[in-house]
């Protein structure tokens, strides 16, 4: 059995809607979340519902946490959009609906580890990192810059974490090393026998590895072996950058990345 791991959606439901689409033309039907479901984006309530219906868990990004308790050392972009998506959950008129939403926020998980269907490969699951769940970040310069991060990072898995939160997809080996999908080939890797890794799935709603199409990673176990293939939707960017354009709330900027994957 599939399953499709999405993470950072930040509020884009064009992208993820584009993402869902592409897992059902698969025949995927079970789907995880890595967190950072709102925040950013122009749309947070959409988004919220889709993964509330679509996924089997979410975990709790960084914004989050952000926007149900406070945006703590959020720069001025992203803490005015955490201020704003708040306002989007207090505006619902439906009382009963509202209160449905931010108990669902209330309940996303830091940290879940399972193995997944088919396999017997324990599985880390947060938005940051090991170390720290929500908040850390495990940037690709880290294997050659941060060798004791690195090491204390791994010393904390069993054999695989999944991860989300820079916004950049790809592979962390213990060697220490970074592979992007490019550098895989076919955009696949396969866990090897008493290695350990680190898979970042990227983001469905603002990637940063200058590749603007929607990120998500599919995970299977095929021939006791765990396979992670990275897959890109392509969705339509400009009606989301002007729908941030829309709100006086929402930096300009946060639209204007979204065309060059940044």
């Amino acid at each position: 059995m599939q399953t499709a791991v999405i993470s950072d959606i930040h509020g884009n439901a064009e992208a993820l809607r584009a993402v869902l689409a592409d897992i059902s033309s698969r025949g995927i039907e079970r789907i995880i979340c890595l967190g950072d479901i709102i925040g950013y984006g122009p749309e947070p309530l959409e988004c919220v519902d889709l993964v509330a219906e679509k996924c089997a868990w979410s975990l709790m990004g960084n914004h989050d946490f952000g926007v149900l308790y406070e945006p703590t050392n959020f720069n001025p972009a992203a803490s005015s959009a955490a201020y704003w998506t708040r306002e989007q959950f207090d505006a619902e008129p439906d009382a009963s609906r509202r209160a449905q939403r931010y108990d669902f926020l209330g309940r996303l998980r830091v940290r879940v580890v399972e193995a997944p269907p088919g396999s017997d490969v324990s599985v880390l699951a947060v938005h940051g990192s090991p170390r720290r769940p929500i908040n850390e970040y495990i940037f690709p310069d880290d294997v050659m810059t941060a060798v004791d991060k690195m090491r204390q990072i791994f010393d904390r898995i069993d054999r695989l974490a999944i991860v989300g939160h820079t916004h950049v997809p790809g592979v962390f080996t213990d060697e220490p090393d970074f592979y992007s999908p490019e550098e895989l080939g076919r955009g696949v890797y396969t866990l090897m026998t008493e290695e350990k890794a680190v898979i970042n799935v990227g983001s469905v709603g603002q990637p940063r590895d200058h590749d603007p199409r929607a990120s998500y990673a599919i995970m299977q176990a095929e021939d006791g072996e765990l396979r992670i293939e990275f897959a890109r939707v392509e969705y339509d960017v400009a009606r989301t950058a002007e729908m941030i354009k829309a709100v006086p709330e929402l930096s300009d900027w946060l639209g204007e990345r979204l065309y060059e994957g940044r």
